[in-house]
């Protein structure tokens, strides 16, 4: 009597996290390293963001608060040194109209190239952990279409004395690459909006400040407002 054993099947020889790895293939190879790239830029951007003091506004409010009371020094002196793309952009925009010897069309044209800088520095990166997260998912499909493909042709081959087991293991085996993609892309997609949206409302906080610093206040009533508008109605 024959006392040979069938082979076992491949969630008994490839258990655990590397027998995963290994059950994948290449394309789960691939993605690993797609998402240590992914680690990489994320603890970047983190590190950059906590640098820059991004979402305390305080010292742009403070700054636009006293331009607007004509005390324009002060107001340059709360944003130097701050590296926060709000504080860098109305800083550049204090400083131009301090010179006598520039116009405000041209303070305006430095002013929009340092914010186009200052934000294109803050995006930096974010484009590559934009398109990892849209690859990972096509990846994962792509290792389990590969996957089926040889499961069928392992079941072609077997002939008649087909083996369930063949059929399962590789579909699971197969499957396991589409969940590694989604694994890698549902929290690189999550954290590449949080980066947008962050950056988008530092956008808008600067050109707020930024147009408050090339406008007058209109909500403050002045006694030469009130003798124009008496005069007005004279």
């Amino acid at each position: 009597m024959d006392q040979t054993l069938p082979p076992p099947a491949p969630s008994e020889t490839l258990d655990g996290p590397l027998g995963l790895v290994l059950a994948g293939g290449p394309v789960v190879w691939l993605l690993i390293g797609l998402s240590v790239i992914a680690v990489t830029i994320i603890i970047y951007k983190l590190i950059q963001f906590g640098l820059m003091g991004l979402g305390r506004a305080t010292k742009v409010e403070m700054a636009v608060k006293l331009y607007r009371e004509d005390r324009r020094r002060e107001a340059l002196a709360a944003v130097q040194g701050a590296k926060d793309p709000a504080s860098v952009t109305v800083a550049t925009a204090i400083r131009g109209s301090l010179r006598s010897d520039v116009s405000e069309a041209a303070v305006r044209e430095e002013v929009e190239r340092v914010a186009t800088e200052e934000l294109g520095n803050l995006r930096s990166h974010i484009g590559l952990l934009e398109l990892i997260g849209s690859l990972s998912p096509l990846l994962g499909l792509l290792g389990t279409v590969l996957g089926m493909i040889q499961a069928f042709r392992a079941m072609e081959a077997a002939g008649r004395n087909v083996d369930p087991s063949i059929l399962s293991g590789g579909i699971w085996a197969a499957l396991l690459t589409t969940a590694a993609g989604l694994i890698v892309a549902i929290p690189v997609v999550a954290i590449a909006s949080w980066f947008d949206r962050s950056i988008l409302k530092i956008a808008h906080t600067t050109e707020d400040a930024v147009t408050r610093i090339f406008t007058p206040d209109l909500t403050r009533w002045t006694e030469s407002s009130s003798d124009e508008l008496r005069a007005a109605n004279a």
